[in-house]
């Protein structure tokens, strides 16, 4: 009995794709791994959670969308503070204050993105950049809400589902922020391979025949940089719920600055890349603090450069360009 031709290239298909979906579980498995061995670094591991997914909602604007971003941390301060002004005067329930700073996070951006997504290039980057600053302005003038330069204080968040207590060693604070990231990133990862992600792509390519062939360019920019507004608030409420405050560095060119070097160090539009890269960035730099608190930024900086001169596409690419050495040796003494 034969059998038919795109059943046998299914089946020899089935087991590259079983080994490429296995791949999805090593980082969380790895996640829980850190969480029972991580010791006294479960709170430098809930912040490496927290920016892995700052950096995937900038990835969601910038790799996917190609919308160019200077100032993303206008959406995650926004988050952090919504959440903060939240907690301390209203409701101190972790899932509410994380629902109400991720819609008001969204709704913020999307209006914002409405204001300046007629732009494109330099204006575009200059005018995310004085929101960004704006924002920070009105954060450090508002005192009477904000906490101004003082930074506002959170308090004590209550029990998550009213039974889990964020205690002084982080164990819930993690978990809770690893079940944010996971269910964040599998709506990425949807969105991503959506038609709707590709027509982004498309219009990160190529807007002029996007246009052309009907698609309306605008209101799909909006809506994505709605979605990665609300990604990065998120991430904010996360910050200002576990670390109990919020201070105006949460809205500073130096968060968007960092979170955009997260970014080229792990990749763009990349599954993982965010992961990598915030991990390493923010592992590396502890490590180089505690080894000069001082000059720590230029171990960063080398890292950084050593990636864009070699690695075109972050750190992403080095399991590719391993490959391709291995290749080219193993080619180069099968002609000998």
């Amino acid at each position: 009995m034969s059998v038919p031709l795109a059943t046998k290239g299914l089946a020899a298909a089935t087991p590259s794709f079983q080994i490429a979906n296995a791949w999805h579980v090593v980082p969380w498995a790895l996640a829980l791994v850190f969480y029972f061995t991580a010791g006294g670094y479960l709170s430098l591991g809930t912040h490496v959670l927290i920016m892995i997914l700052f950096t995937l909602s900038l990835d969601l604007a910038l790799g996917v969308a190609g919308i160019i971003t200077l100032g993303h941390a206008a959406f995650f301060g926004f988050g952090a503070y919504a959440a903060g002004i939240l907690a301390a005067r209203l409701s101190n329930d972790p899932l509410l204050g994380l629902a109400v700073a991720t819609l008001l996070t969204g709704l913020f951006g999307a209006l914002v993105g409405m204001l300046i997504l007629h732009t494109a290039g330099v204006t575009l980057m200059m005018l995310t950049l004085a929101i960004s600053a704006l924002l920070a302005e009105f954060a450090n003038q508002a005192h009477w809400l904000t906490g101004g330069d003082d930074g506002l204080q959170v308090g004590r968040m209550a029990p998550l589902f009213g039974l889990f207590r964020f205690d002084l060693w982080g164990h819930t604070a993690y978990l809770y922020a690893l079940a944010v990231l996971f269910l964040w990133s599998l709506a990425a990862w949807r969105i991503m391979r959506s038609p709707f992600g590709r027509s982004l792509d498309g219009i990160r390519q190529n807007p002029r025949r996007m246009r052309a062939i009907g698609t309306p360019v605008w209101r799909r920019l909006v809506v994505a940089y709605g979605l990665s507004a609300a990604m990065a608030g998120t991430a904010g409420a996360l910050e200002a719920q576990t670390t109990r405050a919020v201070g105006l560095g949460a809205l500073g060119v130096l968060a968007s600055g960092t979170v955009l070097v997260m970014l080229i160090l792990g990749g763009t539009r990349r599954t993982y890349g965010a992961f990598v890269g915030a991990t390493v960035y923010v592992v590396v730099q502890d490590v180089a603090a505690q080894i000069d608190p001082f000059r720590w930024m230029f171990v960063v900086g080398i890292l950084l450069v050593a990636v864009v001169l070699f690695l075109e596409n972050g750190l992403m690419r080095l399991p590719e360009a391993a490959r391709r050495v291995l290749r080219g040796s193993r080619s180069r003494s099968g002609g000998r």
